[in-house]
C-alpha cells in the first residue's frame, strides 16, 4: 500500500537521521510497524527489528546493563538476532517501544555513537506509565501515522487515474463532470464504510467485501477497549464510557461533547483524563472551539468546549452499530445507495474531520450562541489555516453539508462579520465542484486536497 508518510522518513533519511532517531506514533493497527520494515527493506542494506512486545530477558537485559560497552552491545544483538549490520548502512527498528520504556531512554546514546540509524514505533508513548522513571530523550523527530486519507484508499484499490483526474480538477478549479463524480461518489461512499485502517482496506479491496472489512474493525474495536481496560488505569471506566458514548454524541445536532450524558453528577473535570487517554492513544480527533478565526487559532481557543470525534470513520460506523449486525447491513446498504444524511450526516461531517487531520492540522469549530439574539448565531464546522501566514486573510471556514438543502446561513454570517479575516470559504456536499457567490463548492471526496 501507498502511504504519504513514506515521503517523511526518506526526508528524515536524508536530513536528520544522523542526528534524531524518528518515532512514529498513531493508533493501535494503522500500520506502523508495516511502514517502518518496509522502509528499512527498501533503503538500507540491512535491518534490525526489535519488538518489545515479543522481546525476551536477554535483550531487555542488554538495554539494561550493557549501553556502558556499545561495542559489546551490538555483538551481542546481533548475536542474538542472528543477523550482521555494517556500519553506516543499517537501521534498527524499535517496535512497540512503549512496552520497554528503557530502550527509548537508550536513544541519546545510540544516536551519539552515530553507527547506525534508528526508527521507533509506538502507541500510547506519552501516557504516565510509559514515560515515568525515563529521559525523554531530545534526540527524537515525532511524526504521526494517521488511518489511510481517501487519496491512499483510491491508490489501494486500484484506481490511481481516478485519483489524477481529482487532483488535476482540484487544482484548476473545475468540474470533473458527471460520469466521474458518480465513480468518485461511489469510491467514497466505500470509503466511509471501510474507512483507513489499513487490515480494513486489505481486507475489503481482494473482494469488495463490506462483510469481511467490517469484522476486521471490530476486531479493532475489541483491541482498544482492552487496552483502555489494561491501559487507562484508575479512569479506564470513566475512558470506556466517554468512548461508547461518542457515536450518540456526534448523531446529534449539537455536536458540542456533553459530559451530562455521562452520568447526572458528570462534570468535564472528572473526565480530562479520560480525553486525554483517547487523544493520546489517537482513537479520537478532538475538535476545539476558536473564539476568533485570526492567525493562531490554538491561541485563540476554549478547551472546555470540544467536539469529539472518531479517528477514523469506518471504526465509527461499526462502533454506532456495534452490537447489531443486521443494523450495520442496512446502514451499508443506505450509504452505498447515496443515502448520506443518515444520522444527520455525523458520518460526513467525521469524515472530513478525518481527512483533515490527515493533511497535519489540528481542528478547531467557530461557535456563537445567543438566546436573546437569533440573528447572532451562527456555526461553522471546520476552521482551516492557509499555507502561508503571510496574507492576513488566512483562516478557510468550511461547511459540510450531507443532504439536498445547501443553505448556508451560518456561513454568510461568518463571511460577513469577518471578511477581513478570511480566505476563500469551502462547502462540501455531494455535488460537482462549482464556485458560485465567491464560495468553493467541492464533492466531499475533495477534502484531502484543502
Amino acid at each position: 500500500m501507498n502511504r504519504k508518510l513514506y515521503d517523511r522518513l526518506l526526508e528524515w533519511k536524508r536530513e536528520e537521521a544522523s542526528e534524531s532517531a524518528l518515532l512514529i506514533e498513531g493508533a493501535r493497527r494503522v500500520g506502523k510497524s508495516w511502514i517502518a520494515e518496509e522502509f528499512a527493506k527498501r533503503e538500507y542494506e540491512a535491518h534490525l527489528v526489535i519488538d518489545f512486545s515479543k522481546a525476551g530477558g536477554e535483550v531487555r537485559d542488554l538495554f539494561e546493563n550493557g549501553l556502558d560497552r556499545l561495542d559489546s552491545f551490538f555483538r551481542n544483538l546481533c548475536a542474538y538476532y542472528e543477523t550482521s549490520l555494517p556500519r553506516g548502512r543499517s537501521l534498527v527498528v524499535f517496535d512497540e517501544v512503549q512496552r520497554f520504556p528503557r530502550a527509548r531512554e537508550a536513544i541519546k546514546a545510540l544516536v551519539a555513537d552515530g553507527r547506525y540509524h534508528y526508527i521507533e514505533t509506538g502507541s500510547l508513548v506519552s501516557i504516565r506509565e510509559n514515560t515515568k522513571d525515563i529521559l525523554i530523550p531530545s534526540e527524537e523527530t515525532h511524526v504521526v501515522l494517521n488511518p489511510m486519507d481517501f487519496e491512499e484508499f483510491l491508490l489501494a484499490t486500484g484506481r490511481e487515474e481516478l485519483h489524477a483526474v481529482l487532483h488535476d480538477a482540484f487544482a484548476e478549479r473545475r468540474s470533473v463532470g458527471q460520469a466521474i463524480h458518480r465513480k468518485a461518489t461511489e469510491a467514497f461512499r466505500e470509503y466511509l464504510i471501510v474507512g483507513g485502517m489499513p487490515q480494513s482496506v486489505e481486507a475489503f479491496r481482494k473482494d469488495r467485501d463490506l462483510k469481511a472489512a467490517d469484522r476486521v474493525k471490530r476486531r479493532i474495536l475489541a483491541l482498544y477497549r482492552d487496552d483502555i481496560s489494561k491501559h487507562a488505569g484508575r479512569y479506564a471506566l470513566k475512558t470506556r464510557r466517554t468512548f461508547d458514548e461518542i457515536p450518540a454524541q456526534l448523531s446529534k445536532h449539537e455536536k458540542k461533547f456533553s459530559f451530562a450524558s455521562l452520568g447526572k453528577n458528570a462534570r468535564q473535570r472528572d473526565y480530562e483524563d479520560a480525553v486525554f487517554w483517547l487523544v493520546d492513544a489517537r482513537i479520537v480527533n478532538p475538535c476545539y472551539c476558536a473564539t476568533e478565526p485570526n492567525i493562531g487559532l490554538k491561541l485563540n481557543s476554549e478547551r472546555s468546549a470540544f467536539k469529539c470525534y472518531m479517528a477514523d470513520t469506518g471504526l465509527l460506523v461499526s462502533h454506532a452499530f456495534d452490537e447489531n449486525s443486521l443494523a450495520a447491513e442496512s446502514i451499508h446498504k443506505r450509504l452505498l445507495f447515496g443515502d448520506l444524511a443518515v444520522n444527520e450526516g455525523m458520518l460526513a461531517e467525521n469524515m472530513v474531520a478525518q481527512m483533515l487531520v490527515a493533511t497535519g492540522r489540528d481542528l478547531y469549530y467557530y461557535s456563537q450562541t445567543s438566546e436573546k439574539d437569533r440573528r447572532s448565531r451562527m456555526e461553522i464546522d471546520f476552521l482551516v489555516s492557509g499555507a502561508t501566514t503571510a496574507r492576513r486573510k488566512n483562516i478557510h471556514p468550511v461547511e459540510v453539508k450531507s443532504g439536498k438543502s445547501l443553505r448556508h446561513v451560518s456561513l454568510d454570517k461568518f463571511m460577513s462579520r469577518f471578511s477581513n479575516w478570511l480566505g476563500e470559504p469551502y462547502l462540501l456536499h455531494t455535488g460537482d465542484l462549482c464556485v458560485k457567490d465567491g464560495i468553493l463548492y467541492l464533492p466531499l471526496y475533495m477534502a484531502p486536497f484543502i
